[in-house]
């Protein structure tokens, strides 16, 4: 039996193996092995979410078809916490607040967010969203800390860094979704064409958006890699997206790692050109997230569904290739990315100049896959480690866990019988080092160049 056949509404049905799930040998076998007490009330709300945040059998069913069983109940589990939705749920699940504000930067990286407004998946779940374009990551931190915005496009570390009192007052905050992967890029100033070799690269000047941001982290990466202390021999600095271009068309900066529409806009005015992808560093690595303050989603667990449901539907959407160029009309006007269609359809289809007179093909320049990988939130714990941000000692496990809501999800398989596959947490490798989750300190200590160990 498929892993959400029982949120589906139909009635249980015999199988060949002699059970409703057709895992145990007899239906008394499969009722014998039902949790009971507190994990039964627990199995039965998330039944409940799941047919709560998808009424329509039909809608669930295609939900489920397109991004997959695993990821959707890991996702709709440790987005909606169960101890703060079974009554909601046990209700018509009206949403407590119909008029939103949700605040982004304008950047690809925000594609499903920014979609769901124009594209009508907002209106769909009964909500008036407003998409508020941001001037920069330390003003959608603190608009969403102020709560003049209700839920964000953040960078995926932000949450993990305001959790934890890094650069602000220490607020839980929560990653129900991841918005993208890949979709980033090193962008280098033309003069510096012949100049590929990152050994030479001392005294040069790059801009990074924020931080507390993947951008940081994996251009700190890259140089040390290839020798370059980033604190020492070059300088970062803090730019927002939206004045990347015009820094480096100034000459203050030599180069940038961006989102792809950033790097784009830099070839299209020919200014830049594209040195690396960010894939071509770490393969499928994280990049923005949709974030809500913990105690919003207590407070408003029907709001906080309706709009789970908004930003999965998109996020589902944007990864067809086949919509691609819907999306990029959609948004690239003023009020959204505000750039020339032309550069939104290049990152977003993975067909794209890369400034040095070549047409080059990557469907997977940008993907939209929504599910909080544990492991992402470790690995960028280790780089905030590594370099001086995080002091003292730090439970990787466990705050990750707290803010990448992915932990229930092996729980809920095994209750349906299935063998849970390695969804919350995985390896990965970054620039062929291979990153082992369950060992971080020994991770940080592989390094050669860092702040702290």
């Amino acid at each position: 039996m498929a892993l959400f056949d029982k949120y589906s509404g139909s009635r249980p049905r015999m199988s060949r193996h002699g059970c409703s799930c057709g895992v145990h040998t007899s239906q008394a076998e499969h009722e014998a092995a039902l949790p009971t007490g507190d994990a039964a009330v627990r199995r039965i709300v998330e039944a409940s979410m799941m047919r709560a945040v998808f009424p329509r059998e039909a809608e669930r069913r295609a939900f489920l078809r397109s991004v997959g069983a695993a990821t959707a109940a890991a996702a709709i589990s440790q987005f909606l916490p169960t101890r703060f939705v079974a009554e909601a749920f046990a209700n018509a699940g009206k949403p407590e607040k119909t008029d939103l504000k949700v605040g982004f930067i304008p950047i690809t990286c925000a594609t499903p967010i920014i979609m769901a407004k124009p594209m009508g998946f907002y209106e769909k779940q009964g909500l008036n969203v407003d998409v508020v374009k941001t001037a920069g990551w330390a003003v959608i931190r603190d608009k969403t800390l102020n709560k003049e915005y209700d839920a964000a496009h953040m960078l995926a570390p932000m949450p993990i860094a305001i959790s934890l009192g890094l650069g602000s007052a220490a607020v839980p905050f929560a990653v129900p979704a991841i918005e993208n992967v890949n979709g980033q890029a090193i962008c280098l100033a033309m003069k510096h064409r012949d100049n590929r070799d990152p050994k030479n690269w001392k005294g040069m000047k790059f801009a990074i958006p924020f931080d507390y941001s993947n951008h940081n982290y994996l251009l700190r990466y890259y140089l040390a890699e290839h020798g370059i202390d980033p604190d020492a021999d070059v300088q970062l600095r803090s730019v927002p997206p939206p004045d990347m271009v015009a820094n480096l068309r100034a000459d203050n900066i030599d180069g940038f790692l961006a989102p792809d529409n950033v790097v784009q806009r830099a070839v299209y005015d020919g200014v830049g050109f594209i040195h690396i992808l960010s894939k071509e560093i770490w393969d499928g690595h994280p990049c923005c997230a949709f974030s809500i303050a913990q105690d919003t989603i207590e407070q408003m667990p029907n709001t906080t569904a309706a709009l789970l449901r908004a930003i999965m539907e998109a996020t589902a959407h944007a990864s067809k290739p086949e919509n691609r160029k819907d999306i990029a009309a959609a948004i690239a006007p003023a009020n959204y990315l505000n750039q020339p269609q032309t550069v939104i359809e290049q990152v977003l289809t993975g067909t794209y100049a890369d400034g040095l007179g070549g047409v080059k093909k990557d469907p997977k320049r940008v993907a939209f896959d929504p599910f909080p990988y544990e492991s992402f939130a470790v690995w960028t714990m280790t780089q905030m480690k590594r370099w001086g941000q995080i002091k003292g000692d730090v439970d990787y496990k466990a705050v990750a866990q707290q803010v990448y809501r992915a932990t229930d999800a092996a729980k809920l398989m095994k209750q349906a019988g299935l063998t849970p596959p390695e969804t919350t947490t995985k390896t990965f490798v970054v620039m062929g080092k291979t990153f082992d989750p369950a060992k971080p300190k020994e991770y940080i200590d592989s390094f050669k160049i860092k702040r702290a160990g």
